[in-house]
Parts: structure tokens; sequence; C-alpha cells
């Protein structure tokens, strides 16, 4: 997903061993002497720790690849590798919108599948031959129980109520999605929102936008926000809100208009250890990883066979839950594709303004 997250170091290495596992630091030339590794680019935080558990310590102990986490997700610095060769990271995380980016921009290899075995793959696990579908999250609605114990904004339209629900305010900076916050807000129907009708959207972002502290743009950045009361509500991503609901942080998740995204796992173009990364994207396919990942942080597995391994307390936290599924909309990749640097471009100048 800069900001709050801290960046953990590419001289950093999961050591195994029979005692205890614990990072690192080596040289980068002994790294980049060993064929059996991997850097993966995250979130970093909750995420990263609940990949390291799931995924990363299982997958090297049944390869012997090491996996290299790479914290700061971004599309610019996935550009900047293609273009520079200097492979920071082999495998990205992108939602639907910014994998559709990325396949246009020439910046992720085509699925290799002379090492991805189409038959371990669940049904609709690939978009765009380029990422395979790793797990489900939802951008929801969170705000301070202490400030609204009578209860807060149960949706955008409140969101967007000032008068009614006063407090400082954080949205995401992430020109895909508050757009369609915003016309959820001046009352179009989530089955409405695509075609997008960008004008009414602008307008109705100009009325919120005095009242925005904060446009964050990491997920420990958002934890932070709500955590330390900096603001009394904000979008943040399911997973991170509940983190801080379990630690005790006097706030509440409201589900209506929940933007409901696909993560997925892509390979940067280019780089020398695809097929490591290839490996390492069909590990985590399995069920039983995926499992592991659910149950340490809310987000909703790929793998149908996944919700076998949850625990009730889990599946009732998900983003794919059918209740929370009943209010959630979906961002429309086939319309926002080709539209995608037209709104960056627009977004970026208002923001700016």
């Amino acid at each position: 997903m800069t900001g709050q997250d801290r960046t953990l170091s590419r001289r950093t290495l999961i050591k195994t061993g029979a005692a205890s596992t614990a990072f690192v630091a080596m040289a980068p030339s002994i790294l980049r002497a060993q064929e059996k590794v991997v850097y993966v680019n995250t979130y970093g935080g909750n995420i990263r720790q609940a990949e390291t558990a799931a995924y990363y310590k299982p997958f090297t102990d049944k390869t012997g690849i090491q996996v290299i986490p790479v914290d700061g997700v971004n599309i610019g610095k996935l550009k900047a590798a293609v273009q520079t060769k200097n492979y920071e990271f082999d495998i990205s995380v992108f939602d639907h919108l910014e994998l559709r980016q990325a396949k246009l921009e020439g910046l992720v290899e085509t699925i290799d599948y002379n090492v991805i075995n189409k038959a371990n793959l669940v049904p609709n696990s690939v978009a765009d031959e380029a990422g395979v579908l790793l797990r489900a999250l939802s951008t929801v609605i969170v705000y301070r129980t202490d400030k609204f114990p009578n209860g807060g904004p149960q949706n955008w339209a409140d969101f967007w109520d000032v008068k009614k629900f006063p407090g400082n305010r954080s949205l995401i900076n992430q020109y895909f999605s508050v757009p369609a916050m915003a016309l959820l807000a001046d009352g179009v129907p989530a089955d409405k929102i695509y075609p997008m009708d960008l004008d009414r959207a602008f307008k109705k972002l100009d009325q919120i936008k005095p009242h925005i502290k904060v446009w964050w743009t990491q997920g420990n950045q958002s934890e932070a926000l709500i955590h330390d009361n900096e603001v009394d509500m904000m979008c943040m991503w399911n997973g991170r809100a509940q983190t801080q609901v379990d630690a005790g942080t006097p706030c509440k998740i409201a589900w209506d208009g929940a933007q409901l995204g696909w993560i997925y796992y892509g390979v940067t173009k280019g780089t020398p250890r695809a097929k490591n990364a290839w490996q390492f994207i069909e590990f985590c396919q399995q069920a039983k990883a995926q499992a592991d990942f659910s149950n340490q942080l809310p987000y909703g597995p790929a793998n149908p066979k996944a919700f076998d391994l949850l625990t009730p307390a889990t599946k009732e936290k998900l983003p794919t839950s059918p209740e929370h599924l009943k209010v959630a909309f979906v961002p429309d990749a086939e319309w926002m594709g080709p539209r995608m640097s037209q709104l960056q471009e627009r977004w970026s100048q208002w923001i700016a303004g």
C-alpha cells in the first residue's frame, strides 16, 4: 500500500533454524548470488506480519527459497523498477484496477503456466492473464465511539453530513475510490455508480474537501490516525480497522457503502527471479496458507476451501460475509481501465488545488 510504515531493508533475510526464525542482515552481493530468493512488495505493518506467518516462512520451509519483504506499495515504484531494470522487488500486490493499469503500461509479466499449474488455480482467480487472486478486502467507514457514543456515520451520506456528524475527517488519497464514495454520498445507488459521472462526483467532493484533515496513503498511517484520536471518522481497510477494534481503540466499523476490492499478486516485468516469484504465488493459493492469513487478519480468502479452516469469529468479520456483501460495491475495472490516466490526472489537480 511512505506514511507511517517502516521500510524493511532489502538486506534482510528470513533466517530459519531449529530453534527460531529471525530477520538477519546480509550483504546485497550475497543475496544476489543466491538463486533461492524472492522479493515481495508488501504494505508492511500487521499485513506483513500475517504474510510472514502464513506465506513467507512456510514457503521457505518447503522450498528453501528465501522471501524478502519490501514495504511501501505503489505503481510509481514498480514503474521505476521496470524502467531502470533495478528490480527492488519481484512480486507486488494490486487491486484489480491497479493491475489493469500495470498491464496496460507493460509493468507486469504474463502468467507463466510452466510454473503455475492451472489445475491448482481456483475459478475466476486470474485477471488480465497477469495477476493471480490472493484475497478480498473492503474500504469501510470507521468512527470514534467516544466522539459519537450514540452512533456515528453509517454510510457515505452521513460521512458528508458535517452538521449532523461534526468532527475531523480523513480519506484515502486514491483517485479511483473516493469519487465513487462521493457519488454514493450524493444519492447514486451502488449499482449505478458506473459509468461514473465525474463532474457530479467532483462537485460533491468540493463539499467535503475543507473538512478532510488528512489524505492518508498507507495502512499504518490510517491506523495511527484513528488510534491517536487525530480524526473522528475516516475510511480504512477493514483489516486495519478490525485491528484497532480488537486492540481496544474506541472505534466502530460501518459497512454500508464499503468498496470491495480483489487483491492480486503480479510479477514485475523483466525480473530475473520470475520463476521463484511464480512458485511463491502458486503456494499462496493453497487453502491452508490463505486460512492462516485470514485467521490473523480478516480479509476474505480467494480459495473457497480456506473457509472450512476459518474460525466462526473470523468468518463474521470478513468483507465477503453475506451481510457485508449486500451493502458493498465493486469498482468496474472494465469501465475504469481505459480512463485511469485521465482520472488520475484530474484527481491530482483537484487535490493540489
